[in-house]
């Protein structure tokens, strides 16, 4: 076994508690081909549905989520992500306005609204986001910006409907602004952050061909969604879920 390949096992072990369940596999049976890379992509939206319930990233109205962001320096950010009760026509699909507000300090460093929307397989769509990012209380850049359908960017899957190990797939597409990609690496995963300790935990793998050296993984838990984030090239940021309300 590579060295270097069995050291990140090791480490992986001790931050997330990665065991020999993780070549689980889960069945599946619906056969909707996940987007990869810029290949291009239509969607329908009578495939879509109203409610968004992945089970891994649920997103009722009034859902909201509370991070805390920080790196090997001791900086921190408060991450707040709240699914609102709006929606936004995007190329004929209703999409779920989802609120991500980030501050510093009680600073406001950025405000974004994401777009989101579920077909009828159970996969989680990303179909843009409109962020502003703000130094000293006014906005700086509004880059990382896009929307499905305009000026040739193209929507991606977050969460598929039934996650399987190897999956992959792109998250977003826009030529040189956002390009992120996924993959499934394991379905038996658990994570303990201060929300609480979570099992059953799905982890992927997440980079960019825009920033070669960026990669991240992430752990999302049934019934909540993303609850620990850390990246483990590029940067060593980790980001940990404190609270977690859905509406009753």
């Amino acid at each position: 076994m590579n060295l270097r390949l069995a050291a990140l096992g090791a480490a992986l072990s001790l931050v997330i508690g990665i065991g020999p369940g993780a070549v689980a596999t889960a069945g599946a049976t619906c056969t909707v081909p996940l987007p990869q890379g810029g290949d291009p992509v239509t969607l329908d939206p009578t495939d879509f549905v109203a409610e968004i319930d992945n089970p891994y990233f649920p997103m009722a109205p009034g859902t909201r989520w509370v991070y805390k962001e920080s790196d090997p320096k001791g900086n921190a950010q408060m991450v707040e992500v709240t699914v609102t009760t709006r929606t936004k026509d995007i190329t004929g699909i209703s999409a779920t306005v989802v609120h991500d507000k980030v501050t510093a300090g009680g600073e406001l460093v950025e405000n974004t609204f994401d777009w989101y929307a579920q077909d009828a397989c159970g996969n989680l769509w990303y179909l843009g986001e409109k962020t502003k990012e703000y130094e000293n209380g006014e906005v700086v850049t509004s880059a990382g910006s896009w929307e499905h359908g305009v000026d040739g960017a193209m929507a991606g899957v977050v969460m598929p409907g039934e996650p399987q190990i190897g999956q992959s797939y792109r998250e977003e597409f826009y030529t040189g602004e956002a390009e992120d990609r996924g993959e499934i690496l394991s379905l038996t995963e658990q994570a303990q952050v201060p929300a609480g300790h979570f099992t059953d935990v799905v982890l992927t793998k997440e980079s960019t061909p825009l920033h070669k050296r960026v990669l991240e993984y992430k752990l999302y838990a049934p019934g909540v969604g993303p609850v620990l984030v850390f990246g483990v090239s590029g940067g060593s940021d980790t980001e940990r879920l404190l609270s977690f309300e859905a509406p009753a």
